[in-house]
Order: C-alpha cells, then sequence, then structure tokens
C-alpha cells in the first residue's frame, strides 16, 4: 500500500492532468458546469501538492495549512459564480455529448482518487480530510454532470448544468466549511 505521501502525489497527478481534459472540453462545449468542475480539478491537484509537503510539518503548521486549504476549497464556487455570469449572458445549451462523457471521465479519477484516499482519511486531521471529502464529493458532482448531459439531450436546455455547477459549488462550500473546523480543533489541540 503506498504511503500517504505517495498517495497524495498520485492524486494530485490525476487532477491536474484531467484538470487540463476538462478545461480544454468546457470552454469548447460551453459548459457552466464542467468549468466548475475543471477548476475544482486545479483546486484538487493543489490541495494535495500541499499536502504532500505539509505531512512533514508540525501539527501547528498543519493545522494552518488546513485552513489555507478550507479557502481552497472555495475556487470552484468562484468559478461557478463567474461562468454563470458568462452562460446567462449566452444562454445557448451546452454539448450534451460532451458534459455526459467528460463526466464519464472526471467521475473515473474522482472515484480512483477517493478510493486510493479512503485509506488515509483519518490520518493527519483535516489535511487528509480535505484531500478525501474534496475527492468524494467531486465523485457526486460528476453523477450529477452526467446526467445533466442525459437531460439536456433529451431537452436543450441551459439549467440542467446551471443547476449541477450550482451544487458543485454547494457541496465545495459544505467541505470547505468541515475542514476549517477540523482545523480550527487540530490549532487548539495543537496549543495545548
Amino acid at each position: 500500500m503506498p504511503s500517504l505521501r505517495q498517495t497524495v502525489l498520485i492524486v494530485a497527478a490525476l487532477n491536474l492532468a484531467y484538470f487540463g481534459v476538462e478545461f480544454v472540453v468546457a470552454l469548447s462545449a460551453g459548459s457552466v458546469a464542467l468549468l466548475a468542475d475543471s477548476a475544482d480539478f486545479l483546486e484538487d491537484a493543489a490541495v494535495n501538492i500541499l499536502i504532500f509537503f505539509a505531512l512533514a510539518w508540525t501539527a501547528t503548521r498543519r493545522a494552518k495549512v488546513g485552513k489555507v486549504l478550507a479557502a481552497l476549497l472555495l475556487v470552484p464556487a468562484v468559478a461557478f459564480l463567474w461562468t454563470l455570469g458568462a452562460k446567462l449572458l449566452d444562454p445557448n445549451p451546452p454539448s450534451a455529448e460532451a458534459l455526459t462523457l467528460v463526466g464519464l471521465g472526471a467521475l473515473a479519477v474522482n472515484l480512483t482518487a477517493a478510493l486510493l484516499l479512503a485509506r488515509h482519511r483519518r490520518a493527519e486531521g483535516s489535511l487528509t480530510r480535505a484531500a478525501f471529502l474534496s475527492a468524494r464529493n467531486d465523485a457526486f458532482a460528476n453523477v450529477g454532470i452526467i446526467g445533466a448531459g442525459l437531460v439536456t439531450a433529451a431537452y436543450p436546455s441551459i439549467w440542467p448544468d446551471i443547476l449541477v455547477g450550482l451544487v458543485i459549488a454547494v457541496m465545495n462550500l459544505d467541505a470547505a466549511k468541515e475542514v476549517w473546523e477540523a482545523a480550527h480543533d487540530e490549532a487548539k489541540v495543537a496549543e495545548t
């Protein structure tokens, strides 16, 4: 079984690679959900790289990094707001095929990451909690993206894409809150 540090590097590489794929497709397909999700892949890569380095630090420094990671979990919510504005100004439905196929690829990447991280999710407090919650939430979001693609194929509209983008943003806000609270609790324990 790979160590936690090896695992987060593998997960970071997976996320960074799929960010590139999803970002390019999101721009060509005109999808709010895919663009928000691609920002989430980039954020996940950054989170896992930070975790890799932070694991060698003291509990106090790890708690501080946990708070930074909580802030990074907000990036997809900001990406959603930006792309939502653009989509409302240009209300063409995204490519249903792109939503569905890229959503399936994203689901495969996130399930792989979640399974790799599940072995370590209770270790190192807020750090691994951030990585695991992010991968788990992303897998749920990818199911939503696939569903939005299927609905858009049957009923061309911008709304399934927008609704899934909103759900992705809300899930990341909730994960950010959980990680912030875990980091705050760790900081209290480290001070005593």
